[in-house]
C-alpha cells in the first residue's frame, strides 16, 4: 500500500500514523531513536507490507499489468489502490479528504526533529502540491506516475500506467475493496495487540 493507506491504517494516533509514513526511509530493525509509538508505527508498516504482497488479490491485480510493468507493478498497483482509497474517501472516513491531509501535513511539521533525511527534503514538495489529496483523480494519478517514472530515470516506465488504471478500472477497484476489507482488520489487528506506554 502506499501512503494514504498507510496512514489510515494507522487510525487515530497520530505516532502510530508517523511511524508508519516514514517507514520507508528507515532502515534496519534498531528503532530505538524513535518514540515507542512511532517505532510501532515503522512495525505496523512492514507488516502491512508483507500482508499486501503476500496476499493472493493483490498478486490478482499484479497479473493485470506484469507484462508490461514487471518488478515495478507491485509499486503501481500500491499507487492505484490508493487511488481508489483516495476516490472513494468518503466510505472510509468522516473526516474529508483534503482536511485528512492538510492536518497529517502538520503533524509531520510538528514531529520535524525525527523524520528521516528523506521526508525533510520532500516534504515541501509534497505540501505544495498535496501529493496525497492529488491521488483521488486519475488525472493526479497519473502526474504521480510520471514523477514515479523520472525518480527510476524512465525505467519504470510508469508514467504510461494511467492506461492500464483505466483499462482495468472496474476490475481493478473490486479487487482493492475486496481487499482492503481484510487488511483493515488485519492492521486493527495488529494494533491491538501492540503494547501501550
Amino acid at each position: 500500500m502506499n501512503y494514504l493507506a498507510h496512514l489510515l491504517l494507522s487510525g487515530n494516533d497520530i505516532e502510530l500514523r508517523i511511524g508508519n509514513f516514514i517507514a520507508d526511509s528507515v532502515r534496519g530493525k534498531n528503532l530505538s531513536r524513535f518514540p515507542e509509538r512511532v517505532a510501532q508505527g515503522i512495525t505496523l508498516h512492514r507488516a502491512i507490507d508483507t500482508f499486501t504482497d503476500t496476499h493472493d488479490i493483490v498478486r490478482e491485480s499484479k497479473n493485470l499489468i506484469r507484462d508490461q510493468y514487471g518488478l515495478w507493478s507491485s509499486v503501481i498497483i500500491d499507487l492505484y489502490y490508493d487511488h481508489f482509497l483516495a476516490a472513494n474517501w468518503s466510505d472510509y472516513s468522516d473526516v474529508p479528504l483534503e482536511e485528512y491531509t492538510l492536518k497529517f501535513y502538520k503533524d509531520l511539521e510538528q514531529h520535524w526533529e525525527i523524520l528521516p533525511r528523506r521526508i525533510q527534503n520532500f516534504y515541501p514538495i509534497m505540501v505544495e502540491y498535496n501529493w496525497i489529496y492529488s491521488y483521488r483523480t486519475i488525472d493526479g494519478m497519473s502526474k504521480i506516475l510520471y514523477q514515479m517514472n523520472k525518480r527510476t530515470k524512465g525505467k519504470s516506465k510508469m508514467d504510461l500506467a494511467g492506461k492500464e488504471l483505466k483499462e482495468h478500472y472496474t476490475e481493478l477497484e473490486s479487487q482493492f475493496r475486496e481487499f482492503f476489507i481484510e487488511l483493515q482488520a488485519y492492521s486493527k489487528d495488529m494494533i491491538q495487540k501492540m503494547p501501550l506506554d
